[in-house]
């Protein structure tokens, strides 16, 4: 007998979207300090520094999402190496924000002005002394609103680890829905979670987007 959707149905959900939020914020924060790596390497002189970041970028905008996610979690158990969903879908999304957030990044250093890596260079600073001082300040604040665009995507992605059987919302969604058999209530309540999360978020970028916008008319 088919259960009704209630508040316990509803609780079980919302307990889930701890596991949304946590794979979020892992893959996000990991990603920045891959992304960070891969920025500095995409936009360095020296070709063993660039090709490889060239090769990661391509390999996951080149791929999807899913098929990563696949690739982390039967692949590593085929060589022998026993992982559960939780890792394989950190290591996996970690990997793929690090490559996207790699090229946001790279073209927010390369929109620096020219002149700005010509004075660092006349003034006489290292690469270490020109990148803090002078080109990832300015990088950074062209860089926030595509960021939180890219954290926006990322968060409703976290949907697609319900394949590989890590319980956030989609899949608790789809528990209750086995349960209750009233799809149109259980995945609203879920649509609606995403919604609560993504939205401030969305509005944030946007601001930030027009306030960017604004500084440069100046």
């Amino acid at each position: 007998m088919f259960r009704t959707f209630g508040f316990e149905e509803f609780w079980f959900i919302l307990l889930a979207l701890r596991w949304t939020i946590a794979l979020t914020a892992i893959a996000f924060a990991g990603g920045m300090v891959g992304g960070l790596v891969v920025a500095l390497a995409r936009t360095s002189a020296l070709p063993m520094l660039r090709y490889p970041a060239v090769a990661l970028i391509r390999v996951f905008q080149g791929t999807p999402l899913l098929m990563q996610l696949f690739l982390v979690f039967f692949g590593l158990n085929l060589f022998g190496f026993k992982i559960d969903p939780w890792f394989a879908a950190a290591a996996a999304f970690t990997l793929h924000a690090s490559a996207f957030l790699g090229e946001i990044w790279r073209g927010c250093i390369e929109a620096v002005p020219r002149g700005q890596f010509e004075a660092s260079w006349a003034l006489g600073l290292g690469y270490k002394d020109r990148n803090v001082s002078v080109i990832l300040p300015q990088a950074a604040r062209i860089a926030v609103a595509p960021t939180v665009g890219f954290l926006v995507q990322l968060l409703k992605g976290t949907s697609l680890a319900s394949i590989i059987g890590f319980i956030e919302i989609t899949r608790a969604g789809q528990v209750v829905n086995n349960m209750t058999f009233q799809p149109m209530v259980v995945f609203s309540v879920v649509a609606a979670m995403y919604f609560a999360l993504c939205w401030p978020l969305s509005l944030f970028a946007k601001r930030m987007e027009r306030q960017f916008s604004k500084a440069l008319a100046r």
